[in-house]
């Protein structure tokens, strides 16, 4: 299932323009404040599908009374791009715990590239919704080695994944590999270059956020 966040004029629409804005997105605070918007907006959707239960509160009044997770869930992120989406997420989820993936792009001497990933910290999945947060979804490639690695620690009860913009193909892969995921898109995109960098998309998302990296 996909959630295009983008589709309809919103504030979700404005951001992702500033988020493309090549002379906008040469502000970095800018550019990773638009992120955890995203992250915070998606996060506030995603909390009206999961189970709730009442809680009774204690008013200087009163009883009130007021619905709770049953559940906390887990907040995934793929370093380094994902973590202003991560925060976003972690200021509508505040009870959330966290767990992430380190992984990248490992390029060749020829163009090509693979995926290399070698760090994961996760607490126990198993009866708790898993919501990850990657800002790019491109060959989708990276997204399910980390949910691969992800599940090695337990049975959630959903998987949500956020992403700033996607590809067809990317949602594609992932839906394939677990079609069970729920996708929230702030865009979604037609192309991909033969190098895999989407298009038009806005560029190295991790690179805007937190200055260039050297290459491996």
């Amino acid at each position: 299932m996909v959630k295009h966040l983008g589709s309809r004029s919103s504030a979700v629409s404005i951001w992702m323009r500033e988020l493309r804005d090549v002379l906008i997105q040469t502000d970095r605070l800018r550019f990773r404040n638009n992120l955890e918007r995203i992250g915070f907006a998606a996060g506030y959707e995603i909390s009206k599908t999961l189970p709730h239960q009442k809680a009774a509160v204690q008013t200087p009044l009163g009883i009130a009374d007021c619905y709770v997770p049953k559940a906390e869930p887990v907040i995934a992120t793929i370093l380094r791009a994902g973590m202003p989406v991560h925060q976003g997420l972690l200021q509508c989820f505040d009870q959330a715990d966290s767990a992430f993936v380190a992984s990248y792009r490992k390029h060749h001497a020829d163009g090509s590239f693979e995926i290399s990933s070698h760090y994961t910290t996760c607490p126990d999945l198993n009866d708790r919704p898993l919501i990850i947060a990657d800002p790019m979804l491109a060959t989708g490639a990276s997204l399910v080695l980390a949910i691969d690695s992800l599940l090695e620690n337990g049975t959630p009860t959903a998987i949500h994944i956020v992403v700033a913009i996607a590809t067809r193909e990317g949602i594609e892969r992932v839906e394939r590999k677990y079609p069970e995921v729920t996708i929230w898109a702030g865009d979604i995109d037609d192309e991909l270059t033969a190098k895999s960098y989407i298009v038009p998309g806005l560029g190295d998302a991790g690179d805007l956020a937190f200055g260039p990296k050297r290459q491996h």
